[in-house]
């Protein structure tokens, strides 16, 4: 068969009433009524109805149609018409249609439990509920890009397999590197600190590895990072980058993604206005007042995380952490050297932390001091002490969690439907 020139399903439009077109794509819907079939065609860019029946086309094409399954690949030669009851408002005549990937007895029904669908998550993907995720999770991370471009940041890359300790040893996977010792990194940071001598302001959006045994909702083994450090910052040039690199993704998804979130039913409205700013004190007592244990310098929790986020309408800082729940990097603040300049970024509506972040530690001394009070070997971290001794300066960054911030814009449950193929304790295929 001949089809010529393949559209998507997007330009099928009503003004195409009667024109001849070829689409191509895969079986969503279909309906059997014997001398007539209905197949509804979806592909990336949405759903078509479409008609073959007895006297509008020839048998060959009639059987063809009959003989297509659920997720069959199909193309399709038909003539559009216009139909106010069929999806977009129009749906294909068919003409000729051919059957280029059979499918029997597709095992997603619509009734399967989150464990069966992550289970097959190679064939879920082909939902239109986790596209329209992973098209709100693409349109984020391009933004992110767009954002980072237009505000004179530079892309690097930082490596995965390296030596040091990050974020803690509790969560470091460990390689066995040719018979040396080695972990997946857990974040880009110190190597973006590197950058910073070079080209003041960088960023890096990679995968990040934490060995978390955690089965909350937010927690993944393997999570994308959007990283990004500045010299010449302090705590509160980091916070407002933050704040404006958060307002510039929402809004570019709510622009270029409302069909997909009104697919999820999500009524999202970008933030406004500036960010509130509380500190841990702050955050500890409002947490306590609705419950919490936790105690002074204690890290927050992911239930009082929730509790205090529930409080707010748009995302908002809390800063200056206990010195004891942060890592060696963070700066003590002079002022109070107990806390550090350091902030968590939490998103509304019990999401929690999205984006942690500081300034960094630039004094040699000062430096080397904490990495010896973590316990940590300073002769791991030669290189990343040599950064300040030569030509050394204050600089504050950031790390934002791509899925925990989609699932917030996309009003997901779980981050594990904010990737294709997330990975979890217990989870390692597809």
């Amino acid at each position: 068969m001949k089809f010529g020139k393949t559209h998507y399903i997007s330009e099928i439009t009503p003004e195409l009433q009667g024109r001849e077109v070829v689409v191509a794509g895969w079986v969503y819907r279909k309906r059997d009524l014997g001398s007539v079939q209905f197949l509804v065609l979806r592909d990336s860019t949405g759903i078509l109805q479409m008609v073959a029946k007895e006297g509008e086309c020839n048998e060959e094409t009639l059987q063809a149609a009959k003989r297509a399954g659920i997720e069959s690949s199909l193309r399709a030669k038909g003539i559009v018409r216009q139909d106010p009851r069929a999806p977009g408002g129009v749906e294909l005549v068919l003409k000729e249609l051919e059957v280029v990937g059979p499918s029997e007895d597709f095992p997603i029904k619509g009734k399967e439990g989150p464990e069966f669908l992550l289970d097959h998550r190679h064939l879920y993907l082909r939902s239109r509920r986790l596209q329209a995720i992973l098209k709100i999770r693409a349109e984020a991370i391009k933004a992110m890009h767009e954002w980072f471009y237009k505000n004179g940041f530079i892309e690097t890359e930082a490596p995965t397999i390296i030596e040091q300790v990050v974020e803690g040893g509790a969560t470091l996977f460990e390689l066995n590197y040719f018979g040396k010792k080695v972990y997946l990194t857990q974040s880009s940071q110190l190597y973006l600190e590197a950058f910073i001598t070079a080209f003041e302001k960088v960023y890096t959006i990679q995968p990040s590895f934490r060995a978390e045994k955690s089965r909350t909702w937010r927690h993944l083994t393997e999570f994308w990072h959007a990283e990004a450090e500045m010299a010449w910052a302090d705590l509160n040039d980091m916070m407002d980058v933050v704040e404006a690199l958060v307002k510039y993704v929402a809004e570019k998804v709510v622009e270029r993604r409302s069909e997909e979130l009104e697919y999820l039913k999500r009524r999202f409205e970008p933030p406004d206005g500036r960010f509130p700013r509380i500190s841990y004190d702050e955050a500890l007592e409002m947490a306590q007042r609705k419950g919490s244990k936790l105690s002074w310098g204690e890290d927050l929790d992911t239930p009082s995380e929730r509790m205090i986020s529930l409080e707010f309408e748009t995302p908002f800082f809390v800063h200056r952490y206990p010195r004891q729940s942060r890592a060696f990097y963070h700066m003590p603040d002079p002022k109070r050297p107990e806390v550090l300049l350091c902030a968590d970024l939490l998103a509304p509506e019990g999401k929690g932390e999205i984006v942690g972040g500081g300034q960094r530690i630039h004094d040699y001394n000062l430096l080397l001091e904490r990495i010896k009070e973590f316990g940590l070997d300073p002769s791991r971290y030669t290189w990343y002490l040599d950064l300040r001794k030569y030509g050394t300066v204050p600089h504050s960054g950031f790390g934002l969690g791509v899925e925990r911030t989609v699932a917030w814009i996309a009003g997901i449950r779980h981050i594990k439907d904010a990737i294709g193929f997330p990975r979890t304790p217990t989870r390692t295929i597809p």
